[in-house]
């Protein structure tokens, strides 16, 4: 072989390779699924939880399942738009940006008393003197990654609702997890910080979070839960098996993981809300 040709190999190897990442599959109907979920809190904390879920898709599906938690939202939407993800549990802002980048679909979201919508909250340290929203101004308000909703977009629109904007009116941070913004408040390392109002209950019964420490300013209105989605390119039999095996858990071990009384139906549609919340704040989607 020329060096010439052997040069030409490699540069159209190498080229391949770059359209074709590590990981990626185009398979319809794999023997193991990869199933992400979101790093909103420790990485060891959610695969323990989601161990019973786990456990219920594989006896389902017949399939094994691989548990995966990404080290930020970036990283979880790149790769299910690379194909390195099968099945995800995404937050509605996140989903929203996933979609405009992967061909996904949004089949289910968790369900508390016949609804598919949850709350953010902005919380705040008992010790800084805030006993509203408006108070926050010159403060340090702390959020969690820049993809989440429940945990920057919302409490940024509420606060934005109450003509505060962020570097002009308040110090803006972000720290990455939901249990870490309530950890940052608590400690007092920041005034205030906004969560999903979910997590932050779960937070206050595990006695994470002490209720004498960090206390909650202001609720959110519903926004709509978070969905699970799956790459569109699987097997219409396989879709349907993986739709019908969330809708029918019934596990009560699950549900707790969730806090959640079962899983219903949703769709693309469902979060134009998320998208028109984004455009009220000026946030360019296609950036983040």
């Amino acid at each position: 072989m020329t060096k010439r040709l052997l040069t030409i190999l490699l540069v159209s190897f190498f080229c391949i390779a770059a359209m074709c990442p590590a990981g990626a599959t185009d398979n319809p109907d794999p023997d193991s699924l990869k199933v992400a979920l979101l790093p909103d809190e420790n990485a060891s904390t959610v695969i323990k939880n989601n161990q019973p879920l786990k456990n219920y898709l594989e006896k389902q599906l017949g399939k094994k399942i691989d548990l995966i938690v990404t080290t930020d939202y970036s990283s979880m939407i790149e790769a299910m738009r690379h194909g390195r993800i099968d099945i995800a549990y995404f937050g509605p802002l996140s989903y929203v940006l996933a979609k405009s980048k992967s061909n996904i679909e949004p089949f289910a979201a968790v369900q508390r008393q016949g609804t598919t919508t949850y709350q953010a909250v902005v919380i705040a340290n008992v010790q800084s003197g805030i006993g509203c929203l408006k108070d926050i101004k010159g403060k340090n308000m702390v959020y969690g990654d820049p993809a989440s909703t429940s945990s920057h977009l919302i409490p940024k629109c509420m606060l934005a609702d109450q003509g505060l904007k962020a570097k002009e009116d308040y110090k803006e941070h972000f720290v990455g997890a939901h249990d870490v913004v309530a950890l940052t408040v608590q400690t007092g390392k920041a005034d205030a910080g906004g969560l999903s109002k979910t997590i932050f209950q779960s937070l206050i019964e595990r006695g994470v979070i002490k209720p004498d420490k960090v206390k909650i300013v202001a609720e959110s209105e519903p926004f709509p839960e978070y969905p699970w989605v799956l790459r569109s390119n699987l097997k219409p039999e396989l879709e349907q098996k993986i739709c019908n095996a969330f809708l029918g858990i019934k596990d009560p071990e699950i549900l707790k993981t969730f806090k959640a009384d079962g899983f219903a139906s949703i769709t693309d549609k469902d979060y134009d809300v998320v998208r028109a919340l984004a455009k009220s704040l000026n946030v360019d989607l296609s950036k983040m």
